[in-house]
């Protein structure tokens, strides 16, 4: 029985992945290049942001609203299986779009319905597996790759594609997931019964979770959270343009930042034996000082060290895995039980909400004031300069002040207490 509930919350993981990493790496490119062949006219880079932006804004609405429903009214399983029936039909209907309103209120839907999943999967996982911090790495791997088989087909699907040809074949990063959500709508009904864990009338849960901001320690982790998702999301950012800049043709650029992902599949592997060996604040140290190395070989690479490059995408796997990764499990041995969803929206908040928010904004107005385009390699240099150093406080801050095992005494002192 147990290894059949870890088998289809590895299959949950698996399709959740696929919906997101079908359509994020390539997006701005179908937006930007490619879709005045069907409308006569590009989205301006404006328009491309905050349609970007929709999924920041979502995690709004799954920090207070999303992870309520979960904790306290519905169970997570059933809010799942309909989020991703919506998700689905949403995504149908992207490819026909070709104005800018339109497509942003649809986009706009679909995250809403989608981001909450993100939070809510983990906490099935979490729910139901019975050595979370040991378990929870192995079967949150299958997400990555799910995101890997994703990026996969479009190295044939974009191959020797151009003009009205490319705009045709990229519509295929909506279609993809839109099918793929509505086979994990169906799913989720099998998956087990995760039902809430209090009752609506008791306190608001996102309330509860943020109350939590006042013990020092995870107020560092979620300060330290918030400039590493800054980091990260000039990756997402500018990682793509810069292949291109260094002259990968657009049908690689997906598979070549899925290596990331590959080594993310390792590092998930080991998760839990690793954690627990060097304990938290070693491992997630070391998951953001992987970004320092990431950007510093972003800001010396020219032609000649495309090989550097595309190998360098094995530290996103670190990156992720030691340190976010970590976070969400962290989360859950630390949060009460009742607000474990709303508190992991919490931090989905932080790296899909006001992170990217702050970030897609940030590194556009970098990339104007270096003057960034394509073929101008000496601007994406400079640019990686400025990620290169928050990621460099960041990881200071957190190893010096981050102190979890204070928590933990803490938390021993008040089951003391109680128990008296």
């Amino acid at each position: 029985m147990k290894n059949g509930i870890r088998t289809k919350l590895s299959v949950m993981m698996f399709l959740q992945y696929v919906i997101w990493g079908s359509w994020l790496p390539l997006i701005t490119i179908y937006l930007t290049q490619s879709i005045h062949y069907k409308s006569g006219t590009d989205f301006t880079p404006v328009q491309t942001g905050w349609i970007m932006n929709t999924f920041a804004l979502s995690s709004i609405y799954a920090m207070f609203i999303g992870g309520q429903l979960a904790d306290r009214l519905f169970s997570a399983e059933r809010f799942l299986a309909f989020s991703h029936l919506v998700g689905g039909i949403t995504m149908l209907l992207l490819p026909m779009q070709t104005h800018f309103w339109p497509f942003f209120i649809i986009m706009l839907i679909h995250c809403i319905f989608y981001v909450p999943t993100l939070s809510i999967t983990n906490s099935i996982c979490f729910a139901n597996l019975k050595d979370p911090k040991g378990e929870f790495g192995l079967v949150r791997l299958w997400g990555t790759l799910g995101w890997v088989a994703a990026g996969a087909p479009f190295i044939f699907i974009l191959k020797e594609k151009t003009g009205a040809e490319m705009a045709s074949a990229l519509s295929w990063i909506f279609i993809i997931p839109g099918i793929t959500s509505l086979l994990l709508s169906a799913f989720c009904l099998t998956l087990p019964h995760t039902p809430p864990t209090k009752q609506a009338s008791q306190k608001f849960a996102p309330f509860e979770a943020i109350k939590y901001l006042a013990v020092p320690t995870i107020l560092i982790l979620f300060i330290v959270t918030y400039f590493d998702t800054i980091v990260l999301w000039c990756h997402f950012f500018w990682t793509a343009p810069f292949l291109k800049t260094l002259g990968i043709k657009e049908n690689w650029i997906m598979p070549i930042m899925s290596i990331g992902q590959v080594a993310e599949v390792l590092t998930m592997a080991i998760l839990g034996y690793v954690l627990k060996k060097l304990g938290w604040r070693f491992v997630m140290t070391f998951g953001i000082a992987a970004q320092i190395l990431r950007f510093a070989i972003y800001s010396i690479s020219n032609q000649d060290l495309v090989w550097l490059v595309i190998l360098c995408n094995v530290i996103h796997g670190v990156c992720y895995a030691f340190f976010f990764a970590s976070v969400y499990i962290f989360v859950d041995e630390f949060f009460p039980k009742d607000a474990r969803t709303s508190a992991q929206s919490l931090f989905n908040f932080v790296i899909l909400g006001i992170g990217p928010l702050t970030a897609n904004p940030l590194w556009g107005w970098l990339g104007q004031q270096f003057d960034v385009k394509d073929g101008n390699l000496p601007a994406f240099n400079k640019l990686f300069y400025i990620p290169t150093a928050i990621a460099l406080i960041a990881t200071i801050g957190l190893f010096i002040f981050f102190k979890p095992e204070k928590i933990k005494k803490t938390q021993e002192e008040t089951a003391s207490t109680a128990g008296k």
